[in-house]
């Protein structure tokens, strides 16, 4: 495939909405399908007007390889859920996992915030250099599905206290991926219900843990018991 991440740098103050259109003209042009990253940092607030224009649209400024950075990210970029839809996606730049500044765990919350957000994922490691454990965070295939599912919603945050995140992301089968995430450092537990995450009117669901690969049973309470740092993802379903 194609892909074109396209940057502010170096604009001479040309408005950055006719820079951006200007090029998706040019695209158009070479009648070859191609995907439009739009990368002016959330100046000048693209997920306002770049839907039409581009692919996806970097929120932020840069990642670097840290948990504060991650988070504050993270922070910055989930209340535009609203935004986001099939083929135009907020961007909260690339995954930092395998570069060795944070911990196995802080990864698989970085890859866990990213999938269920439908951000991007595009892996910013040498994979010649990331250990075995942290290439395994890339292959989950289970979260990836999540990011990857056809509904195309970005997850939306049904609460959040006390550095204590509850997100949901509806899926095309009519399940419910469910983030459940612990910004602190030490362990917490974190609570929701079936019918606060949109399903409702099962006398069981079945919760499918997607890291550990466990199924349990609940007649509508979600809960886990979450590691510092951690993020717990489940799929859940009715019956």
């Amino acid at each position: 495939m194609d892909y074109l991440k396209y940057d502010n740098c170096n604009n001479q103050g040309v408005d950055a909405k006719q820079r951006y259109t200007k090029m998706r003209e040019a695209i158009k042009k070479t009648r070859r399908p191609m995907v439009y990253s739009i990368c002016e940092w959330g100046q000048n607030k693209p997920w306002d007007w770049a839907q039409d224009v581009g692919n996806a649209w970097r929120t932020t400024g840069d990642i670097n390889d840290t948990w504060a950075k991650m988070v504050s990210i993270f922070k910055k970029n989930l209340p535009l859920a609203a935004h986001a839809k099939p083929g135009a996606w907020n961007d909260p730049d690339m995954l930092e996992v395998g570069n060795g500044g944070m911990t196995p765990t802080e990864y698989r919350s970085h890859f866990s915030l990213w999938a269920i957000m439908a951000a991007p994922l595009l892996i910013g490691s040498d994979l010649r250099k990331v250990s075995a454990e942290n290439f395994q965070t890339l292959l989950n295939t289970d979260v990836i599905a999540v990011n990857q599912d056809r509904k195309g919603v970005q997850g939306k945050q049904i609460k959040a206290s006390g550095g204590l995140y509850v997100i949901a992301k509806p899926l095309a089968d009519g399940d419910v991926a469910v983030a459940l995430f612990n910004e602190n450092a030490d362990a917490r537990r974190i609570s929701t219900t079936a019918a606060e995450i949109g399903l409702s009117g099962a006398a069981r669901y079945r919760l499918r843990d997607l890291w550990s690969k466990r199924t349990t049973t609940s007649t509508g309470a979600i809960s886990a018991d979450v590691p510092g740092h951690a993020t717990v993802v489940l799929r859940v379903r009715k019956g």
